[in-house]
């Protein structure tokens, strides 16, 4: 199945333009064109409003896995580094504060110039493009320092998903990447001194997500990617729209996902495979990354496995099947009242 080319916007005669596409928003994430009945009031759009800019990245040693989120009525940033070798977090920080103040997710976040940041006491995150075709990565907590650059003229045709959301939202958009390679350093810090590791041969991948969305939001996620082969996986509030597969640079639609886990056990093995037999993968998780807060107004638990997957996925039902061996992902399980 062919993708056609993205949109300059996300609306399309006052609706959102329902679809998967292949690039870019030339206008980035924008829904003010919205009409009846997809229109709402600014308060209802300030309170469910939710945008943010992901970077997972690793290679043998280690996975780094920080975000900034704007919620609406308030924001987050986190950043954590799993120690493959050691099968532990090393590094689990988090920061809540105030969107437009402390915190910014860009509507572009790809395009030339953009820039999404977090500062708040004694931290800041900041992913901003340059003219060219570099993106800068810096990271500074007291736990840790990263410093990298993603080579986005390695950039493979970005999947575009836009579409409705049930349940009391209204829509959705995301766009993610593929592979990219980085050069960079992370730094550790504790009472000992520091420890730095280089990220050269590192691949990094780029969430950036924009959504009218319901106060009840539940998904299950599985992202892997490396050079030529790479996968975006979503069960739950989005439904398959944002399921992709990219293989030897060709950006595939797939079907479906079917997530077979034990939610108690997320450290046991899950099994995912979609309903278009071109994906059929296990999942060995290494460790992973968790939180729950329960705020009474709001709500949020979350599992983020860091792990390996293996077995096989193919471009259409007649082509041979690739073989994927320990492939370096995750997986995601997770609920939020926001």
């Amino acid at each position: 199945m062919h993708l056609h080319s993205a949109p300059a916007g996300l609306v399309l005669n006052g609706a959102p333009a329902t679809g998967r596409y292949a690039g870019q928003l030339d206008l980035g994430f924008d829904w003010r064109g919205l009409q009846p009945p997809h229109a709402r009031s600014w308060l209802w759009r300030r309170l469910h409003h939710k945008r943010w800019l992901y970077l997972g990245l690793g290679d043998e040693r280690v996975f780094i896995g920080l975000a900034v989120v704007d919620v609406g009525w308030t924001a987050t940033a986190f950043a954590y580094l799993f120690d493959r070798q050691q099968a532990r977090l090393r590094v689990d920080w988090s920061q809540d504060g105030l969107p437009g103040l402390q915190a910014h997710v860009a509507d572009a976040p790809f395009a030339a110039g953009s820039v999404t940041r977090f500062r708040g006491p004694g931290a800041r995150i900041s992913l901003s493009r340059d003219s060219g075709q570099l993106m800068q990565v810096q990271l500074d907590t007291p736990q840790f320092q990263l410093d990298a650059q993603l080579d986005l003229s390695h950039l493979a045709p970005p999947l575009l998903a836009i579409g409705p959301i049930a349940d009391g939202g209204v829509a959705h958009a995301t766009l993610k990447t593929s592979a990219l390679p980085l050069r960079g350093q992370a730094r550790l810090r504790g009472a000992a001194g520091h420890e730095d590791l280089s990220l050269d041969q590192a691949w990094g991948a780029l969430d950036a997500s924009n959504g009218l969305l319901a106060r009840h939001t539940a998904w299950r996620w599985a992202s892997a990617h490396g050079p030529g082969l790479g996968f975006n996986l979503q069960q739950g509030y989005f439904g398959g729209q944002e399921n992709a597969l990219w293989l030897d640079g060709q950006l595939i639609p797939l079907g479906a996902a079917q997530f077979a886990f034990d939610a108690a056990r997320p450290l046991q093995p899950w099994q995912v495979r979609t309903d278009d037999g071109l994906l059929d993968l296990q999942f060995q998780p290494e460790g992973a990354r968790q939180d729950a807060r329960h705020l009474g107004f709001a709500a949020s638990n979350y599992v983020q496995p860091v792990g390996r997957f293996s077995g096989w996925v193919r471009a259409s039902p007649d082509d041979p099947k690739r073989e994927v061996h320990q492939l370096l992902g995750v997986t995601e399980d997770h609920r939020s009242m926001w």
